[in-house]
């Protein structure tokens, strides 16, 4: 069977990770028959340079032709103009809209073999396995009026949030049906005791919640929440957080797997549910990096973890995926580490990591 992506490297370390990820992907179709056609394309600072802005009318067609979008980062120091017509971000945001990809999934896992090189004590970590569903397209980061304007007292600076309640149920639901297939706990999470939109946040979780009544629902005030990550994060199960929120806590929780090089993502324009599948966009959580880009040190699992969840999410094949993810297990069990991850004096490159990983795919 064959399979068209679309791949959008971007800036900084977003390309070489990105190459891993392609070959663990093929890897992946070498041992299971299937065949994945492959597109290139710019986004972010890379596109302003050759195009002229952020996202392209040719990129804008290619990823919403393919069955998925393995996406790298954007940004960097040459781009980062706050004054700048365009930035590299709005690439990102670009993307998100067009697709419609409205909620952002992040696992979190902490292997037995890294507990280690966290900056928490192992005893805390046992046990984490968690799922982070971010809202992607609403709040502070979409919504008008947002600016600046100049005013007899001073600028004033303005960002507005607004959700409504259908954005808020089809991200939440997603967290149910994460939650369903899983340890069967929800905590959503918001700030109810502040803000109008966590008030509507809490009373559709709320409601969504007695359609579910097999899966435990908790609210939880985000600042509650990104304290009890770090001091009992195994209580954790699934979390679902509005766009700001969400962005905050998950960041904070990659912490805990040792490295944000680690973690994966999916952002979907529909819900998993009985093997339905859903357009995404799969991308690993760090940024660009560009203290590091070109030196061929980068982690590249995050990367690869992301194809596992193409696999299973936009491709339906779950064996493969799960193929994917025994490969970086065994990969690390076996002691290999880049440098992010304590790999020391003795750390692999990007490549080599990626060597070890396809090797391992294909002995599977």
């Amino acid at each position: 069977m064959e399979f068209s992506i679309a791949v959008l490297g971007g800036d900084g370390i977003g390309p070489e990770v990105t190459g891993q990820g392609v070959r663990a992907l093929e890897a992946a179709g070498r041992a299971f028959g299937h065949s994945f056609s492959l597109s290139y394309g710019d986004i972010g600072g890379v596109s302003i340079d050759k195009h002229g802005v952020p996202f392209t009318d040719e990129v804008r067609a290619m990823s919403g032709g393919n069955d998925a979008v393995l996406f790298g980062a954007v940004g960097g120091p040459q781009w980062d103009d706050p004054n700048a017509a365009v930035r590299p971000e709005q690439g990102l945001l670009d993307i998100r809209a067009h697709m419609g990809v409205f909620a952002n999934i992040r696992p979190v896992k902490v292997y037995p073999w890294l507990a280690e090189s966290s900056v928490l004590k192992p005893g805390v970590l046992e046990g984490v396995d968690m799922v982070v569903v971010r809202e992607l397209t609403g709040g502070l980061y979409y919504a008008e009026p947002r600016g600046r304007r100049e005013t007899p007292g001073g600028i004033i600076a303005e960002d507005t949030m607004r959700y409504t309640e259908g954005e808020i149920e089809r991200v939440l639901r997603i967290g149910f049906e994460l939650a369903r297939g899983r340890r069967k706990k929800l905590t959503s999470v918001d700030k109810a005791n502040v803000l109008e939109c966590s008030r509507l946040w809490r009373a559709v979780a709320t409601r969504l919640g007695r359609e579910y009544p097999d899966v435990e629902l908790e609210h939880v005030l985000v600042d509650a929440c990104a304290m009890q990550l770090i001091q009992y994060p195994a209580r954790f199960d699934v979390i679902v957080a509005e766009n700001t929120f969400g962005d905050i806590l998950t960041d904070e929780a990659s912490v805990l797997a040792a490295s944000m090089g680690l973690l994966p993502s999916a952002s979907l324009a529909g819900v998993p549910v009985a093997g339905q599948l859903s357009v995404g966009m799969y991308e690993p959580i760090h940024g660009t990096a560009p203290d590091i880009a070109g030196r061929g040190i980068a982690n590249p699992i995050g990367s690869i973890l992301s194809v596992a969840m193409m696999l299973r999410y936009s491709l339906g094949l779950t064996e493969e995926a799960a193929a994917v993810e025994r490969a970086v297990e065994q990969t690390l069990e076996a002691g290999f580490r880049t440098a992010d991850i304590g790999g020391g004096a003795s750390a692999v490159g990007t490549v080599e990591m990626g060597d070890r990983i396809v090797a391992a795919i294909e002995e599977n």
